[in-house]
């Protein structure tokens, strides 16, 4: 297994990081597992930012897991590879920290750089 191939499976529990954040963060209304949907839309703050950046965390990882994929299927440089896959996930990491702090520019900027690490990984597959 290749670095970028294990950095899918780090991408797919980052939502988890997040909402973990915005469920049981000290001071949060205790979490309600049977109407989950409704403890989220009564969240403010950090939490409801912590629950947008889960939600983000799952929209962002379909095209990041395609294009590692990509890259690993048509033999894509894996030193390139594995540092875009490296690099997307430290991104979503501030983007994630970012949001928590409600700094919406950095957090576009780290958006911004994570989407071009998916659009590298299909670059350098071409």
């Amino acid at each position: 297994m290749t670095i970028a191939l294990w950095t899918i499976l780090v991408a797919a529990f980052l939502p988890l990081v997040f909402t973990g954040i915005a469920k049981f963060s000290k001071g949060a209304t205790r979490f309600d597992n049977r109407q989950p949907r409704v403890f989220q839309a009564n969240l403010d703050g950090f939490r409801a930012r912590a629950h947008w950046a889960h939600l983000n965390s799952i929209e962002a990882f379909p095209p990041f897991a395609a294009a590692v994929l990509v890259a690993h299927v048509l033999h894509a440089p894996q030193d390139k590879a594995d540092l875009l896959a490296v690099a997307f996930i430290v991104l979503r990491l501030v983007y994630g920290a970012m949001y928590l702090a409600n700094q919406a520019t950095l957090r576009s900027v780290a958006w911004a750089l994570g989407v071009a690490c998916v659009v590298g990984l299909f670059v350098i597959s071409a």
